[in-house]
């Protein structure tokens, strides 16, 4: 299995986050990259390329224009704008307020494009999050040109980007980017598999009206877990993609019995749907002792995750999303990249 990668993604690093009412050191760090690394070397795959040149025209499928121009220009707005500290959003078009005016101001069109305040631009953002974008489309053409597999170690991460918000540390929805590929390059159906501890929010906003990929999410329940407000089991698309939604929510203390049923019965809709290629939003985050999570999978449980999506025996991209047991998430990934390629 080739893993696609970047340094780029040290571009991106706020220097705090908005967590239990105050600013700490992001959870999403760039040492996760490494300890991923280490981890992959450990266990012999070394088999690794630096991404091509992001294709924008293909981003831009997936993610509305204006919102990528949005990205793509805002830090030279907002230092032009006479700001000194990196851009956090602090106000919203929620309930009873306007959203179908976007503000000219730059504090106003970030709080617009934003969905969660604990996730900063910042000088370098851009940068790494297109270069993210690169790493999974080339993932994709790896896997449209005949790997059976291929790992994208994205940072930052992606699945909770919808069409035109970012939030949840993530600003280009690495994994709907990797999937829409498949059909641009011809694929009539795709899956995919979210096994991130939090829910795919924006993956699902991206396909919920789209009936060639099936989205199956297995997350914290909305009731106790972020993003809160999307995730519940009667999300399941709407029009002709009505049943491509599959979500599973799940409550504090879940340990693999019940996780891994609910992986099966996602699996069992992946293999109805007859997709022609799996992306997998490999977030580790389920791991019994990750600091903003709340499942109960060790560290061996990863391989049978891995083990499980194997076995049905689809031309796979691993999107690296979330995982923030800093010290264990190289073998947590490790594992589901070794399980897999056991089958």
């Amino acid at each position: 299995m080739k893993t696609v990668l970047s340094e780029d993604h040290r571009s991106h690093f706020p220097a705090g986050e908005l967590y239990d009412g105050a600013l700490v050191r992001p959870f999403e760090c760039p040492e996760r990259w490494e300890y991923v690394v280490a981890a992959l070397d450990a266990v012999g795959l070394d088999d690794r390329l630096a991404p091509d040149a992001v294709d924008l025209d293909r981003v831009r499928r997936v993610h509305d224009p204006a919102y990528v121009e949005f990205l793509e220009g805002f830090w030279d707005d907002w230092v032009s704008a006479g700001h000194t500290g990196e851009a956090i959003p602090m106000n919203f078009p929620v309930r009873r307020l306007r959203d179908d005016r976007v503000p000219v101001d730059p504090e106003g069109r970030l709080g617009y494009h934003a969905f969660a305040a604990e996730t900063a631009i910042t000088s370098g953002t851009w940068h790494a999050a297109q270069a993210a974008a690169g790493i999974s489309q080339t993932a994709q053409r790896l896997v449209a040109g005949g790997e059976l597999s291929a790992f994208a170690l994205c940072r930052p991460p992606g699945h909770h980007a919808s069409t035109d918000q970012f939030g949840g540390y993530c600003f280009l929805n690495n994994a709907a980017i990797a999937a829409d590929g498949f059909l641009a390059d011809g694929a009539e159906r795709v899956a995919v598999l979210d096994v991130d501890f939090h829910h795919g929010n924006g993956t699902q906003d991206i396909f919920w009206d789209r009936p060639e990929v099936l989205f199956a999410s297995l997350h914290g329940h909305p009731e106790d877990a972020f993003p809160h407000f999307l995730g519940w089991e009667d999300e399941v698309g709407v029009g002709a993609a009505e049943g491509t939604t599959r979500n599973y929510p799940m409550r504090p203390g879940t340990a693999f019995d019940k996780w891994s049923a609910a992986l099966d019965d996602a699996c069992g809709h992946i293999e109805a749907h007859r997709p022609e290629a799996l992306v997998v939003s490999l977030g580790v985050d389920a791991f019994e002792s990750d600091p903003i999570s709340f499942f109960k999978l060790t560290s061996d449980d990863f391989t049978a995750v891995g083990r499980r999506i194997g076995a049905l025996g689809l031309p796979t991209v691993f999107v690296m999303e979330g995982g923030y047991a800093v010290a264990e998430i190289g073998t947590n990934v490790a594992n589901v990249l070794t399980g897999h390629l056991s089958v």
